[in-house]
């Protein structure tokens, strides 16, 4: 019972926000000793481990690729094969959104794209092919300067900048730090069982992430870009001929430009991205005896592919200067030495350190709990949920997860809900992953609120997108997301994971 009151204590604390996220995060160092749950030493262990050391890596790596500017040059060259038109763009835009998102933070792909959509719509209504704002009526003035209210199109834009990055991050298991939860907390309180992998989530998460964002374009489409009505006032609206496909395309192609030929930095970055990436898939790919079977019979975790990455990143240099260092035109010779393609004084400026606390919190409330006994208990109060149906108790979990989650921050409530769905899998004797992974994807899915998830209060603050707005343009994604969650777990997700056995691990 002290284990379960300390949960609920961070659980109160995590949805009300009276403490930063973080510092709630490392109650259980100071309680668990001082109650008799876990030693300190033992509960300090919960904040450094595989998990962690995956998540710090991915962070760097996501550092870099912006510092590089390689997510700019890839975003605009998709958009230029693409086309130009509202829906074209719109399209390629939410697709390269989601791209970028699945190895970035949610945050950045949306502050990237934004100035993007922007420079595209601004230079059409400067030529006189649509409004990007409009005064509306009876809308009183702030500080002396009118308010604008942005045009359907014009919300379309900014919608799919802050839904797409949030889609994309289910896509990698490096995605959203609720993915990274998931995996340290199946790793800590089932020791023997054989994890997730990052070929097993991307081979699963994919389809039914691009199956949302075509959705969920298609919901914004018709809601506000006039699709399947021609002759509506929202259709004729992005209507801009072949005269304003051609400005779009030359603003995309003059932003493009302006970045230049490829750079050593860009190239070397792109190279040990693509690199990581190998190494993650093919750490255990299932289909085959993977790269770290041949190398030692000791285990090879993720985060080994990831720190070895992170420290290449501050071995390579970001310039070919030193090639120059024994040349005989002494004007060549570089006078300093060579930056590396990442300095610490950015990786410290630009790094959410805060996180690791938060995840620590949700591992350590794993390890109490099955220390603690509390596991057991759970397990025993819900052994009569084995009268329901496994996919209508899916059903509502992942429903109040995407409820919760408008309301808290992603990773906090994944941290409450976990411990509680692993024991609800034991005690009615199905694999742990059938509640859990799909309750972990919907933790990410805030459409409904600017304060849901910071992707959308990018979006509300950039585009001046109400929350009325934001209200009922998050009404289909919410609809989509939860059907195809439990669609495709139900389905595809039981072929990839095995989930139709029940095995001793699981206990």
């Amino acid at each position: 019972m002290k284990c379960l009151y300390i949960i609920a204590l961070m659980a109160m604390f995590w949805v009300t926000e009276v403490l930063p996220l973080p510092i709630t995060g490392m109650i259980p160092v100071v309680l668990y000793p001082l109650m008799g749950i876990m030693s300190t030493n033992e509960t300090c262990l919960c904040y450094m481990n595989d998990t962690t050391m995956m998540f710090l890596g991915s962070l760097v790596i996501a550092v870099v690729i912006e510092n590089s500017g390689l997510h700019m040059r890839m975003a605009l060259l998709i958009i230029r094969i693409i086309g130009c038109s509202h829906r074209r763009l719109t399209l390629g835009l939410f697709f390269v959104t989601m791209f970028i998102s699945m190895w970035i933070s949610n945050t950045a792909a949306t502050a990237m794209m934004i100035p993007i959509m922007e420079t595209v719509l601004m230079e059409l209504e400067s030529q006189g092919l649509g409004n990007m704002f409009v005064q509306k009526d009876g809308v009183a003035e702030e500080e002396g300067r009118e308010i604008k209210r942005p045009t359907h199109s014009t919300m379309v834009y900014y919608l799919v900048a802050a839904y797409a990055s949030t889609l994309g991050g289910t896509g990698t298991i490096v995605g959203s730090g609720t993915n990274l939860t998931l995996k340290g907390f199946l790793e800590k309180r089932f020791p023997n069982s054989p994890g997730i992998n990052f070929a097993s989530w991307m081979l699963y998460s994919v389809p039914p992430m691009l199956l949302m964002g075509l959705l969920t374009w298609l919901w914004l489409q018709v809601m506000y870009m006039g699709l399947f009505r021609p002759e509506s006032k929202d259709a004729r609206a992005i209507d801009i001929g072949q005269q304003g496909e051609r400005i779009a395309a030359g603003v995309i192609e003059k932003r493009y430009k302006e970045l230049g030929p490829i750079s050593w930095h860009e190239f070397s970055v792109g190279v040990l991205f693509i690199f990581v990436v190998l190494l993650w898939f093919f750490r255990s790919p299932g289909f085959m005896p993977g790269w770290a079977a041949y190398v030692t019979n000791l285990s090879v975790k993720d985060s080994t592919a990831a720190a070895c990455v992170t420290i290449l990143f501050f071995i390579i240099p970001s310039k070919l200067d030193f090639l120059y260092a024994f040349s005989k035109d002494p004007r060549k010779r570089p006078t300093k030495a060579s930056l590396s393609l990442i300095t610490w004084k950015m990786i410290n400026e630009k790094m959410h350190w805060s996180l690791i606390f938060v995840l620590g919190g949700g591992f350590a409330i794993s390890a109490g709990s099955t220390s603690s006994g509390l596991s057991e208990m759970l397990g025993h109060y819900l052994i009569g949920l084995q009268k329901i149906n496994v996919v209508a108790i899916m059903l509502i979990v992942c429903f109040f997860a995407e409820n919760v989650t408008e309301l808290t921050a992603n990773v906090a409530v994944a941290n409450i809900i976990l411990p509680v769905l692993a024991e609800m899998c034991v005690a009615i004797k199905i694999h742990p992953l059938y509640l859990m992974l799909p309750a972990t994807l919907c933790c990410s899915f805030s459409f409904h609120l600017p304060v849901g998830t910071p992707p959308n209060a990018i979006a509300s603050a950039a585009g001046h997108v109400k929350t009325k707005d934001f209200m009922i343009a998050g009404i289909g994604p919410s609809i989509i997301t939860l059907i195809v969650t439990v669609i495709a777990f139900s389905t595809w997700g039981e072929y990839v994971f095995n989930l139709s056995d029940f095995s001793e691990w699981a206990t």
